[in-house]
């Protein structure tokens, strides 16, 4: 508890694990709030199917608070926006000059703090694609700050974790993107990095993960655990071997 969680996907595409938290979270009782910028509703529910667990009943009970950032920001931009009395929509920030995270922030917040008949474990933020913000106009100031308000929030006052999926590419020119996703990397816990083969495409190997324990952040003078695994993702779930040691290999 009280941990942020950074996965990060290179040459390769990381939303597997995006899959995984949501369904672990929710299996495990926790109350979530899933911040969707990249995918449809539907789409999430088809794979969390697969993976034994159901979305539209864990909306239902109040489990899941699902925010369909796609829906939303095309409703925003054609003026068929559906507001709340006093509650703005969450991506206002596209339709005002100011970028400003105010409103999703408050939504995050009001999402997950507790009512008093709520008997959920701890609570859980789960974004995925943070880039998505800094595309539809956000600062990258701004998308630093969204995050640090919410580790203030859901790690530190409610005792929750967060989970962030962001996309990187050394070579790439986005200079924002790269900002966010370094200065990110320094503040996480964990960092589940994601790689496609160097090498290229392979039927039996889909990539490598590298997995970062940030010990150096404790202050015990330990230096960070890094482990790396290959893996390879099959129809409902992911097989991982040390490097070299695919079943095709062997």
């Amino acid at each position: 508890q009280g941990k942020f969680t950074l996965l990060r996907d290179t040459r390769t595409d990381g939303s597997f694990l995006v899959h995984h938290f949501l369904s672990f979270y929710l299996r495990a009782g926790c109350k979530v709030c899933f911040v969707a910028l990249l995918q449809s509703f539907s789409h999430y529910n088809i794979v969390a199917q697969k993976l034994g667990v159901s979305l539209t009943a864990a909306k239902e009970r109040g489990q899941l608070v699902f925010l369909e950032g796609l829906k939303s920001c095309l409703d925003l931009m054609f003026g068929e926006e559906e507001e709340q009395p006093g509650q703005p929509s969450p991506l206002q920030f596209i339709s005002e000059s100011a970028s400003n995270l105010k409103a999703l922030f408050d939504f995050v917040r009001t999402s997950l703090t507790p009512e008093g008949s709520d008997s959920w474990k701890s609570p859980v933020l789960l974004v995925d694609d943070l880039g998505v913000l800094l595309s539809l106009g956000a600062r990258p100031v701004a998308v630093l700050d969204f995050i640090h308000y919410c580790r203030v929030v859901v790690c530190s006052q409610l005792k929750g974790n967060v989970v962030v999926l962001v996309h990187s590419n050394e070579d790439s020119e986005d200079e924002e993107n790269e900002l966010v996703v370094n200065s990110m990397c320094h503040h996480s816990d964990l960092i589940l990095w994601v790689e496609g083969l160097a090498t290229g495409f392979c039927k039996d190997v889909h990539g490598q993960i590298k997995i970062i324990q940030r010990l150096s952040l404790e202050l015990t003078g330990e230096q960070d655990r890094v482990q790396i695994y290959q893996y390879k993702i099959q129809d409902k779930n992911v097989t991982f071997f040390a490097r070299g040691l695919s079943a095709a290999v062997l």
